[in-house]
C-alpha cells in the first residue's frame, strides 16, 4: 500500500475519532446542568440581546463557560429570544435555558388592591412596591391630573377595581391603575345592566358611589344586600343616609380614628348627616359584591342598622327598635 493512501486512511480515522469524541462532548454538554445555585437566579434579558451575549453574561456569573458547544446548539436550534426577567432554577440544562428565554415566560409579580381602600391608600401601596416603576405621587397634582385626563375621569376615588393584578418588571403604577380602571368600568357596566328597574339611581356613577358606602359599612357578603336595601329605602323616602364612612371621608386628614358628635354636625359635601342624597363622589373602592348589592338590594322595610359588636349589624324597622339596638351595642362595649 502506498504511503499517501496510508496517510489518508489514518487521517480519516483520526477525523472519525475526533468527530466521535466531539459529538460525545456535545451530548455531555447538553445533559450537564448549568452551575446555578440551589436558590436559583434572576436573569434579566435585555431587548436585542443575542445568544452570544447571553452566554457571556452567564459565564461572568459563573454558571457556564463560553465554548464551541454553545455555538453549535444555537446554530442547530435557532430561537428568537424574548426580553424580560427570568428565574433560572438549579438543574437547568443548556437547551432548557434557551427554550426558557425564547418562551417569554418572564417572572410575574402581583399587587393587590384591597376592597374599601381609598385612592390615597392605593397610591401608597403602589409607591411602596419596589418592582413597579413609579410615575405617580399623591403629592404631585400634575401627574394625578394627567392620569385622570388619560382615563377620562374627573375624580379618581372609587374608579379602580380592587383585585390582584399580575405584572412584570418594567410595568408602572400607571399601567396597574389603567388596568384596574378598565376592570372597574366593565364591572360597573355589568352591575348597572343587572340593576332592579325601580332603583332611585340615575346613573352608573351613583351606583358606584352607593356601592363604595356599602363596601365601607360591612365586610360580610351576607349583609351587603341588606345594607343596600336600607340606603335605597332611605333615598326613596327622602331620608338622610346618615352613614359614618362618608363623614370620615369628608374629614380627610382631620380624622384621627374616632368620630365624634361634633363631626356628625360639621357640614361638608360628604356629611350625610347634614345633607340629603348621595355624596358627590365614591368614598372608597367597592368590590364586585358591593356593586351588585347596590344594583340588587334586598327587599324589606328596615331603615336602620348598627354594629352588633360581633362583626355584623342589627337591622331595625323603626327608630325605637334602632335606639334599643344602639343601647344594647353600647352596653356590650362597656
Amino acid at each position: 500500500m502506498r504511503k499517501p493512501v496510508i496517510i489518508a486512511i489514518v487521517a480519516t480515522l483520526l477525523l472519525l475519532v475526533s468527530a466521535r469524541l466531539g459529538w460525545q462532548r456535545y451530548q455531555d454538554f447538553l445533559q450537564t446542568p448549568l452551575a446555578i445555585p440551589p436558590g436559583g437566579h434572576v436573569y434579566q434579558l435585555e431587548h436585542g440581546a443575542g445568544g452570544a451575549s447571553v452566554v457571556q453574561q452567564l459565564e461572568r456569573s459563573g454558571f457556564t463557560r463560553v465554548g464551541w458547544e454553545w455555538k453549535v446548539l444555537m446554530r442547530l436550534e435557532p430561537r428568537v429570544y424574548q426580553a424580560g426577567e427570568y428565574r433560572l432554577e438549579a438543574g437547568l440544562r443548556p437547551r432548557d435555558l434557551l427554550d426558557l428565554l425564547a418562551s417569554g415566560q418572564v417572572i410575574q409579580y402581583r399587587v393587590t388592591l384591597v376592597e374599601g381602600w381609598t385612592f390615597r391608600e392605593v397610591l401608597e401601596a403602589l409607591n411602596g412596591n419596589e418592582v413597579l416603576e413609579h410615575q405617580l405621587a399623591a403629592d404631585d397634582p400634575a401627574t394625578l391630573s394627567g392620569l385622570m385626563g388619560a382615563l377620562g375621569i374627573a375624580h379618581p376615588e372609587g374608579w379602580f377595581l380592587p383585585e390582584t393584578y399580575q405584572f412584570t418588571r418594567g410595568d408602572s403604577d400607571v399601567d396597574i391603575l389603567t388596568r384596574a380602571h378598565i376592570a372597574m368600568q366593565r364591572a360597573l357596566e355589568q352591575a348597572w345592566a343587572a340593576r332592579l328597574p325601580e332603583l332611585p339611581l340615575r346613573t352608573p356613577y351613583e351606583l358606584l358611589t352607593l356601592a363604595s358606602i356599602i363596601e365601607k359599612e360591612t365586610a360580610l357578603d351576607e349583609e351587603r344586600e341588606q345594607i343596600a336595601g336600607v340606603f335605597i329605602r332611605r333615598l326613596e323616602k327622602g331620608m338622610r343616609l346618615q352613614t359614618d364612612p362618608t363623614v370620615i371621608y369628608g374629614l380627610g386628614d382631620g380624622y384621627d380614628g374616632d368620630i365624634r358628635s361634633r363631626d356628625l354636625k360639621t357640614d361638608t359635601p360628604y356629611n350625610t348627616y347634614t345633607r340629603h342624597g348621595l355624596p358627590p363622589t365614591p368614598v372608597a373602592m367597592p368590590g364586585r359584591a358591593s356593586l351588585f348589592a347596590a344594583a340588587r338590594p334586598a327587599p324589606g322595610d328596615t331603615l336602620y342598622f348598627v354594629a352588633d359588636g360581633q362583626g355584623g349589624h342589627s337591622f331595625s324597622t323603626t327608630l325605637e327598635e334602632h335606639q334599643a339596638a344602639v343601647r344594647k351595642m353600647l352596653g356590650k362595649a362597656q
